[in-house]
């Protein structure tokens, strides 16, 4: 089957992160391996997601529905970075380390 085609351009990139990588990344920051909801795990899921798309857009600048994407993602990840640093400081300054974050 061939790769789905988006507009006139080339087959669209798989831009999402693999099972195995968000599994990895739950078990890293959230308090179990299952632990999606922790708002650190979904953080840095959508940290990883971010960087995808980023890397993705730097050799498709004209893809502005990804653009629109990236620009709603780091808007929720912001809001929840926000919703982290008003209950727990130091989880929040330890989680922007790790992800090297900047802030």
């Amino acid at each position: 089957m061939p790769p789905p085609f988006h507009g006139r351009g080339s087959p669209v990139e798989n831009t999402m992160i693999t099972k195995q990588a968000k599994t990895d990344i739950v078990s890293k920051f959230g308090n179990t391996s299952a632990d999606t909801g922790n708002s650190r795990s979904q953080i840095a899921i959508l940290s990883e997601r971010i960087k995808s798309i980023s890397s993705h857009l730097k050799g498709h600048a004209k893809d502005f529905s990804s653009q629109r994407g990236l620009l709603k993602l780091v808007g929720r990840r912001r809001r929840l970075l926000e919703y982290l640093k008003s209950f727990d400081r130091e989880g929040y300054a330890q989680l922007l380390k790790q992800l090297d974050l900047r802030k």
